[in-house]
């Protein structure tokens, strides 16, 4: 391991361990699309110095408008593998309600780029729920806020390459574009962080422990079947490494089998597919279940009852800020169960519809302000933290 403490940066040391919980989180992987990122030409919400940046340029935008000159926001994702569409849309809306507040909504052509086939796919293939005793779906329901809000979508894309002022795009039937813009926000894809691993000789054995992606292998069903053949039970239980049992990887840390969406590509053999999103509440499900495991592990040894706690069981919450305040904020509000769909044992839709649902308003504002004071004082591990869920 290398320090990054200022105190001892650049220094190495080797730690000895007998469980390891891989927890690293990803790579931002800017390089995979020339010209995007902070150092090209686009900016990003990924890190607070990357959103503090965002901020201010966003602020010169609309500066812009007010003195009557005309504006091209863009955002999105900036490759056709992205994950984290939910946190684009979130950011789309939230820019539309600043630009709204400040007064200069009709200066604005504000559009969104998204690896996703249609609206509302989220990269979990979209969703089926009950709305006000009616079923109606995420692609219905996104593309009526859409409207509402007048934001134009560009579907099924792949960020090729961004040039200054222009983003160069390929769309999942082969055609090219350019879209212009004056303000750029795209989220990049995600990679694992680029580990090396070693066994107790010396011997290199990356290969064994990772997937290409840098992600690390755990008790998944790597076998790469077709679309067609995807179970809910290929998807990881316990987060442990098959070959090193003592190791486990949670979060965006492991590697999924596959996508939750369909996977697309274009004719030029462009692959489009959003990556499974693992963010969240599910990483924090996991983390939990790893250290479960660990606890049973020292006390009953190898033979020990491990926990578990798989995606195609788990189900998840998700609130998407609209706006930010106490009388006119909003937020989408949904819930799914589970996060990947089982279709053997809810044949129609994947999911269960009385646990699958979604709605926007000022209650959904509440309690994304309720969830961000909560969740800071779980990080802070003050009195009672375990007793907020994950």
């Amino acid at each position: 391991m290398t320090y990054t403490d200022p105190s001892r940066k650049g220094e190495t040391a080797k730690v000895e361990y007998d469980y390891l919980v891989n927890a690293t989180g990803p790579k931002l992987n800017f390089a995979a699309t020339p010209g995007l990122g902070p150092d090209g030409h686009t900016v990003s919400v990924c890190t607070f110095g990357h959103a503090i940046e965002a901020a201010k340029s966003l602020k010169d935008a609309i500066a812009i408008m007010k003195s009557g000159k005309r504006q091209s926001i863009v955002v999105g994702v900036g490759h056709g593998t992205c994950t984290c569409e939910g946190a684009a849309f979130e950011y789309t809306f939230n820019v539309e309600h600043e630009i709204r507040a400040a007064g200069v909504r009709d200066l604005a052509d504000i559009t969104y780029i998204t690896n996703e086939y249609e609206l509302g796919d989220f990269g979990v293939g979209g969703l089926v729920f009950s709305q006000n005793g009616f079923q109606t779906t995420s692609k219905l329901w996104t593309e009526s806020l859409f409207r509402e809000r007048e934001i134009k979508a560009i579907l099924g894309a792949h960020v090729e390459k961004i040039e200054p002022n222009e983003v160069h795009y390929e769309l999942v039937d082969g055609k090219k574009d350019v879209l212009k813009f004056d303000f750029a926000m795209l989220l990049p894809p995600f990679r694992g962080v680029d580990m090396k691993a070693f066994d107790r000789n010396g011997v290199d054995i990356t290969e064994k422990l990772f997937a290409p992606s840098g992600f690390m292998k755990v008790d998944a069903d790597y076998s790469g079947k077709p679309f067609e053949e995807w179970l809910a039970s290929d998807w990881p239980k316990t987060y442990r490494n098959p070959l090193y049992p003592n190791i486990f990887a949670v979060g965006i840390a492991f590697a999924p089998p596959h996508q939750i969406s369909k996977p697309r590509k274009s004719p030029n053999g462009t692959l489009i597919a959003p990556s499974p999103p693992r963010t969240g509440m599910p990483s924090g499900i996991m983390g939990k279940t790893a250290i479960l495991s660990i606890r049973e592990l020292i006390k009953s040894g190898a033979n020990a009852s491990v926990a578990s706690a798989s995606m195609s069981d788990m189900g998840a919450a998700c609130v998407a800020s609209a706006g930010s305040g106490l009388k006119r904020g909003s937020a989408a509000s949904m819930t799914m169960y589970p996060v990947v769909p089982d279709y053997v044992k809810y044949p129609n839709t994947g999911r269960s519809l009385e646990d699958t649902f979604g709605e926007i308003g000022l209650a959904g504002h509440w309690i994304k302000l309720l969830l961000h004071y909560m969740f800071t004082y779980k990080a802070k591990a003050r009195f009672g933290w375990y007793l907020i869920p994950e």
